[in-house]
């Protein structure tokens, strides 16, 4: 049993899943600090020195942190923001792969690129490389 957990921790997606999962951690913690740090007092200075995490109403006794509701949205939204601009960052920098396959010219059935025969229409075709 030891052994299986063994080739399961070292296998490469569920190493890639933990250091994706420590980095996800990390980069949260600097979206929440620019939140905490710039959005929310820019948005208090906005709305006349108000502290959004101070801001509560009652009834008949009960709090409700009204406030800290709308930093979270906040906070979301930003961190929605932020990955988005990043995953698109990143994709522009990651090579599209070569297609391994093209259309055959005579029935448009997926083939192989280095084929010289359509399996579908059983047409000749040119391999190319």
């Amino acid at each position: 049993m030891l052994n299986e957990f063994k080739e399961f921790a070292l296998k490469g997606n569920a190493i890639t899943l933990a250091v994706g999962v420590v980095m996800g951690a990390a980069f949260n913690a600097i979206i929440a600090s620019i939140v905490d740090n710039l959005f929310n007092p820019l948005l208090g200075v906005l709305l006349g020195g108000v502290d959004l995490n101070t801001r509560v109403f009652k009834v008949l006794g009960v709090t409700f942190g009204w406030g800290a509701v709308v930093a979270a949205i906040v906070n979301f939204v930003v961190v929605a923001i932020a990955l988005f601009i990043l995953v698109k960052f990143l994709s522009k920098l990651q090579k599209e792969a070569d297609p391994t396959t093209r259309a055959c010219p005579f029935c448009t059935t997926e083939i192989a690129k280095s084929a010289t025969r359509c399996p579908a229409c059983t047409s000749e075709v040119t391999a190319q490389s």
